[in-house]
């Protein structure tokens, strides 16, 4: 008999049913009088859950079309950015920056460590940065950065622009941005939103917005603010074709969201990781991340002596879970676990069982229902 695998990398991840309706749907015209109704729901939605009085931005790309958005519209040629890396995705900031002309500075943590706000603060004193990139959870190390801390901090900067890369965040760590300081969020559909891969998603406070009519006319054109915010107020106009089943697909994920609560989402992260990664260690993995700064989206799982990475995942695929291999100095050392969006409990409690599976056929033979049971210890208080 054929295992159905879940898809437990960290993004895209497992689509719930009602969403996938909405992307089998039969496709309108973007003209369609029910489609923008519900475009503008979505717009609507995304600033009210991320409370913002700025703009929200939903178009056709990728997390990566989003980071590009989000420092194309603040800075010019020739200014100062700098770029908090707690990991391979803080870096990538770094070449983006660079082949735009800017200045740029990198503020690095050790893997599994994160650049703190004090750190953050003092670097801010040294020159005028028009802008600050930070990655909320970095993918590669698992690590969660203090956004609400920093946000404080660049607060005190009138003339830096926060961005935070939500895309392994977004919808499982808090991200408000008026209050949190947070002037660009950028992130992506298909990780903690839970939808296919496919939607660039950017919001924007107007202290963003300000600096973007400040610049006048940029050199980007499908990344402009300016060409998106007559589209994102009234979606009859045209800039670019919309992908429809894919706004669809998001306007039914924010719905589920606002039904559960973002709070409660936000908790029940909170529990699903503090449940997993409890459960990784119970059967003998160590967690690369601090426990302190640990992400709620993902874990990033370090194999115990004698466990070859390759065949530990090709096994895992065969007992019905496909994970993430590990990133720079921890590839073969490493594997990434998803555990973000809408899964069920189903799916942690088959994914942990399937890694003890793994474990007993490599020759772990204590490993069967050790981690189970730590799990659900932990999913039930």
């Amino acid at each position: 008999m054929k295992i159905k695998k879940l898809c437990m990398i960290p993004g895209p991840t497992p689509v719930t049913r009602s969403i996938q309706d909405q992307m089998g749907r039969e496709t309108v015209a973007f003209g369609d009088p029910g489609f923008i109704n519900d475009f503008k729901e979505v717009v609507k939605d995304l600033k009210e859950i991320f409370k913002t009085e700025g703009e929200a931005f939903v178009i056709a790309g990728t997390g990566t079309l989003a980071m590009e958005m989000g420092i194309a519209n603040v800075t010019k040629e020739g200014d100062n950015v700098l770029v908090v890396s707690n990991g391979f995705f803080g870096d990538r900031y770094k070449e983006l920056c660079e082949r735009r002309g800017l200045n740029v500075d990198v503020l690095s943590a050790e893997w599994g460590k994160t650049v703190t706000a004090e750190e953050i603060d003092n670097k801010l004193k040294e020159k005028v940065y028009k802008a600050i990139t930070v990655t909320h959870v970095d993918t590669s190390t698992g690590v969660c950065a203090p956004i609400a801390e920093i946000g404080e901090v660049v607060k005190k900067y009138e003339d830096t622009i926060l961005i935070v890369d939500g895309v392994c965040a977004t919808a499982a760590e808090p991200e408000y941005l008026d209050e949190m300081g947070i002037d660009v969020l950028i992130t992506g559909s298909q990780k903690a939103l839970g939808v296919a891969p496919g939607l660039a998603i950017v919001l924007a406070g107007p202290k963003a917005l300000e600096r973007r009519k400040s610049l006048g006319t940029i050199r980007d054109y499908y990344v402009d603010f300016e060409k998106w915010i007559p589209i994102m107020n009234d979606p009859s106009k045209y800039f670019a074709t919309p992908p429809v089943n894919l706004i669809w697909a998001l306007k039914e994920t924010l719905r589920i969201i606002k039904e559960e609560g973002v709070e409660n989402r936000y908790e029940r992260h909170r529990q699903v990781a503090k449940a997993v990664q409890a459960a990784l260690e119970e059967l003998g993995f160590t967690l690369l991340a601090e426990k302190e700064h640990r992400a709620v989206t993902l874990s990033n799982a370090i194999y115990m002596d004698g466990i070859n990475d390759a065949e530990f995942r090709k096994v895992l695929a065969e007992e019905g879970a496909v994970v993430a291999g590990g990133l720079g100095a921890y590839a073969g050392k490493m594997f990434r676990l998803g555990h973000m969006g809408n899964i069920d409990y189903h799916f942690l409690v088959s994914t942990m069982s399937a890694i003890e599976r793994t474990l007993y056929r490599l020759g772990k033979t204590d490993a069967l229902g050790k981690g189970v049971a730590t799990l659900q210890k932990f999913l039930m208080e």
